[in-house]
């Protein structure tokens, strides 16, 4: 049973969140989230998790060349 979280805690995640993480908003073709879902899933990752390592992974390899 999860306890919903108090005002005070939503406000401190909040500001945590504004001070330690940038976001950005993707626009992708109809369907394609399900298919990152779903191979994120398969892999054992968040859809977040997936995207920032596909993200990580590709700068890397394009640094090397």
């Amino acid at each position: 049973m999860n306890i919903p979280a108090s005002k005070a805690q939503q406000k401190a995640v909040s500001k945590y969140m504004k001070e330690n993480y940038d976001e950005v908003k993707l626009r992708m073709e109809k369907g394609k989230k399900d298919k990152i879902k779903s191979h994120a899933d398969a892999a054992g990752e968040s859809m977040n998790g997936f995207i920032n390592r596909a993200i990580d992974e590709t700068m890397e390899r394009d640094n090397k060349e």
